[in-house]
């Protein structure tokens, strides 16, 4: 006769990994080129937010300088495991490092409902950010449509 294991369900939560959420400013936000939404698996749209810093546009993309004068609009959401190594591919740090983006932890505050979330965001390095023009707004989908 089979024998069958049996735990409560706080084991089985606790055992699932933590959500992760990850802050997007630019190319990929909603209905943007690169729309993480069109990625697989799908992450959990979690709202719009504001981080501390300032944004340039380096050209087809934005980079983000955490914790600069000023704040930056973009959009939160939850993430697995295997879309956070999707993400890291396409900003290129990891597994082939460029140098244009670093990977950090930022506390991103949530317009609604109004309150800060722990976020993975792809900051751009300094170097690459010498001589380009700021985005002023702090937002790159509206500074796009307003040009």
């Amino acid at each position: 006769m089979p024998y069958f294991w049996s735990f409560p369900v706080e084991l089985f939560k606790m055992s699932q990994a933590p959500v992760r959420h990850v802050f997007v400013y630019g190319t990929l936000r909603q209905g943007e080129e690169r729309d993480i939404n069109c990625l697989l698996p799908a992450p959990r749209w979690v709202g719009f937010a504001c981080v501390p810093g300032v944004l340039y546009h380096l050209g087809a993309y934005p980079g983000l300088v955490l914790g600069a004068p000023g704040r930056v609009r973009g959009e939160v959401y939850a993430i697995s495991a295997e879309l956070e190594s999707q993400l890291d591919e396409i900003e290129e740090v990891w597994p082939r490092q460029s140098g244009e983006y670093r990977k950090r932890e930022a506390l991103v505050r949530l317009e609604e409902p109004a309150q800060e979330v722990l976020c993975l965001v792809y900051e751009a390095a300094p170097d690459r950010i010498q001589g380009m023009p700021l985005i002023s707004c702090g937002d790159w989908v509206r500074n796009r449509l307003e040009a």
